[in-house]
C-alpha cells in the first residue's frame, strides 16, 4: 500500500475544496488531509478517490463523499480520548478519520464482507484505537455504552431510542441522517438521563439504515 507525493497533493487540493465549501473545523480538515483515502477504494475507482463524491465499495454500499465525512465529523466535536460509536463501518474511512481526531472508536458493520475487509485494512494501516464489530447497528453496542459520541452513516427512518440511550449524559452527542429518499442531518445532545436537544440541519442522501446482519454465506 503506497501513499505517493501525487496522492498527498491530491489530498491537499481536496482539503482546500472542502474549506471553500464551508468546512471550517481545522482538526477535521487536518485528519482528512492525513488519511490516504485511495487505500479505502476498490481498484476500479481508486483514481477518483480525491474527488468530492461518493463511490461504490461493494455489497450495495458506498464510501461517503469527503464533504459528508467532514460535515458529520465536525458536528461530533471529537475530543482526544472520546469514546465514539460509529454505526456502519463500510470501507473504514470514517473510522480512520475519527481515530485521527483522537477518538477511541467502536465501529459496527452489518455486512460481514465489509466488516472483514475494513477490520483488516484498519489493522494494516495501524489504527490501533479502532475496534471493529460485526452486528446489527440499529441496536448499537450496549455492552460498551455509554459513548461520548455516536455517528450513524446511513439514512434512518426515525432516530432509534436505543442509540439515544447509549449516549453519555449530560453532553453525549448523536449525529444521524433521518429520512427516506433524502435525509436531514440531526445533531442530538443528551442533556440529562431523560432529555435530549435535537437540531435538524442540512439535507443529504445516504444508503438506508437497515436492521439485521448479512453473512457471506447468505449472499
Amino acid at each position: 500500500m503506497t501513499d505517493s507525493y501525487r496522492d498527498k497533493g491530491r489530498r491537499r487540493r481536496l482539503v482546500e475544496d472542502l474549506r471553500k465549501k464551508g468546512i471550517s473545523d481545522e482538526a477535521v480538515l487536518a485528519a482528512i488531509g492525513a488519511i490516504p483515502r485511495h487505500l479505502f477504494f476498490q481498484k476500479d475507482f481508486e483514481e477518483h478517490a480525491y474527488e468530492d463524491k461518493a463511490f461504490p465499495i461493494g455489497n450495495e454500499q458506498t464510501i461517503s463523499q469527503p464533504y459528508t465525512v467532514a460535515y458529520q465529523s465536525a458536528l461530533l466535536n471529537v475530543k482526544t480520548g472520546d469514546r465514539v460509536l460509529e454505526i456502519g463501518t463500510g470501507s473504514g474511512y470514517q473510522a480512520a478519520v475519527l481515530a485521527a481526531l483522537g477518538a477511541q472508536v467502536y465501529t459496527i458493520e452489518r455486512q460481514e464482507a465489509l466488516y472483514l475487509r475494513a477490520q483488516k485494512l484498519l489493522s494494516d494501516l495501524g489504527f490501533v484505537s479502532v475496534r471493529c464489530f460485526f452486528g446489527d447497528g440499529t441496536k448499537g453496542l450496549p455492552l460498551f455504552a455509554p459513548f461520548d459520541k455516536i455517528i450513524v452513516t446511513a439514512g434512518a427512518p426515525v432516530v432509534p431510542d436505543k442509540l439515544k440511550l447509549q449516549l453519555r449524559h449530560p453532553g453525549g452527542i448523536l449525529v444521524i441522517p433521518v429520512g427516506d429518499t433524502v435525509q436531514r442531518m440531526f445533531r442530538i445532545v443528551r442533556t440529562s438521563a431523560e432529555t435530549w436537544q435535537e437540531d435538524g440541519l442540512d439535507t443529504f442522501r445516504f444508503v438506508p439504515f437497515l436492521e439485521g446482519t448479512v453473512r457471506n454465506d447468505e449472499r
